[in-house]
């Protein structure tokens, strides 16, 4: 069976994927650039692309015919405060448009739990969303389901943020919201037994688990999971945008998901009933379940996709047009240094940034995030997603990974830091020597001044960066 799989580089599509091909599918793998995902070896030859942004006008000329199946993943909250909703309602409306020119007999939508009659913008696009699908020429099933957890997953790293920080919260009264969470294999196993089953056609289904939870007591149970102390204080006073800026400040989160998640915390997601899993015969796993197996994975380093690689700067949608770093009016710092083992210095470029840090002066590394975050910027929160692999379009720290290719012995890195113009990254090994490049295009005087500010503290901090990246071979930071 071929099955079209929109959001393939996404938080849910990559983990549906490899559960597809397994199941002995053939998947088309709809993203906006291939470049981003990372396939594995095995699984190659049972997956094609098709280059698609279904904001963009509708092309259906090299659009795939022989669709079965396809799940629609695709949503905008994350990216924005204003028109996500009417980006969400477009993409689901041209999206109609390119299943019109199909074979396909099921479309498969993950929603989000929506039995309130107060909904927030987010739930109420996801509704929006839903009613579009309806429309369409086809069998739809739509799957439900409120807080999913595992690892990656950013209701799971906010907890888990908040948990591991904060022994004493004064948290906002929200906390006392109901809600009713899912493990993500759950989810992934209902969305896989859900297909070409004539008892899901043109129905929404409910599912959670087994757990109705306020998120205090989400809070409380992950602590409880991983043997901390932990006290919430819930407070009447703190207004939405209060509460934003305190998820902002103390978990990974940016701040438009923060301001999203915040009004979405404010609405009560518990399942009406759990006709799908009787259906499937799936038994859900409890929410302590459920954390102490992406502790699993987290602890094995396989946590296989994480939301915050999904969120790739709008002004990348297409990483090819980005690997050559521009020239004109640009400023650029350029070190070099003899590399006599090739093997361990792309080793160490590999495993830059978050745990094992910068490799010189992590200190200044940190107050730099520190400052970029009180601008408002990504700090250095995000971390990586793995401790020593990276692929085109994953966050690392504030940087994006704009191109990664060990075999080029190149790597290409863009700040995504509150800058007065735009920096770029760069390591290229070649003919036994390590080329750094740190570029500049600086925004009017501004740009210019704010270079030749942090100049001199480039050449100690660039400089000792080259020197251990081709040295370290231990715990020397």
């Amino acid at each position: 069976m071929k099955i079209l799989l929109t959001g393939a580089n996404g938080y849910i599509g990559k983990r549906l994927l490899p559960q597809l091909i397994e199941l002995g599918h053939h998947v088309v793998c709809s993203v906006r650039d291939k470049n981003r995902m990372d396939i594995d070896a095995a699984f190659a030859e049972n997956i094609s692309f098709v280059e698609v942004d279904f904001l963009d006008q509708v092309n259906t000329e090299n659009f795939p015919k022989d669709i079965d199946v396809a799940y629609y993943l695709i949503h905008s909250m994350s990216s924005s405060t204003g028109d996500f909703d009417e980006k969400e309602a477009l993409s689901a409306e041209n999206f109609i448009k390119y299943m019109a020119v199909t074979e396909v007999k099921q479309i498969i939508y993950l929603s989000g739990i929506v039995n309130q009659e107060e909904l927030s913008k987010h739930l109420s696009s996801r509704k929006k969303v839903e009613e579009i699908l309806f429309k369409g020429n086809f069998k739809l099933t739509v799957l439900r389901a409120g807080i999913v957890v595992g690892s990656g997953s950013s209701s799971f790293e906010i907890i888990r943020d908040l948990c591991e920080k904060l022994p004493i919260m004064v948290a906002p009264k929200w906390l006392e919201t109901r809600t009713q969470p899912i493990a993500i294999r759950d989810v992934i196993a209902m969305l896989t037994g859900v297909i070409l089953n004539e008892k899901c056609y043109n129905q929404s289904f409910d599912i959670g688990g087994p757990d109705v939870l306020t998120y205090k007591e989400m809070l409380q149970r992950y602590s409880k999971v991983r043997k901390l102390k932990l006290w919430i204080f819930s407070v009447p006073v703190m207004t939405p945008r209060l509460s934003s800026y305190w998820l902002y400040f103390v978990t990974s989160t940016t701040y438009s998901l923060a301001v999203n998640l915040v009004e979405s915390m404010k609405t009560e997601v518990v399942a009406k009933d759990n006709k799908l899993q009787e259906i499937l015969g799936i038994q859900p796993i409890t929410y302590e379940e459920a954390i102490e197996k992406a502790f699993q994975k987290i602890e094995q380093n396989l946590v296989v996709s994480s939301w915050k690689d999904a969120l790739i700067s709008g002004r990348f949608n297409d990483l090819k047009s980005q690997i050559q770093i521009p020239q004109h009016g640009c400023l650029s710092d350029v070190k070099t240094i003899e590399v006599k083992d090739e093997k361990q210095a792309l080793e160490n470029i590999w495993s830059i940034g978050g745990k094992r840090g910068w490799y010189y002066a992590n200190w200044l590394w940190k107050l730099r995030g520190y400052m970029d975050l009180m601008g408002g910027g990504v700090g250095l929160r995000r971390g990586r997603t793995h401790p020593d692999k990276i692929f085109p379009g994953d966050a690392l720290d504030f940087w994006r990974v704009l191109y990664a290719d060990k075999d080029e012995k190149r790597l290409l890195l863009y700040a995504e830091m509150k800058l007065p113009g735009e920096a770029w990254l760069q390591f290229e090994i070649n003919d036994g020597i390590l080329k750094q490049t740190a570029t500049f295009r600086p925004k009017g005087l501004w740009g210019r001044l704010y270079w030749y500010s942090v100049l001199p503290f480039h050449y100690f901090i660039f400089g000792g960066m080259i020197k251990n990246i081709v040295n370290y071979k231990s715990n020397q930071i």
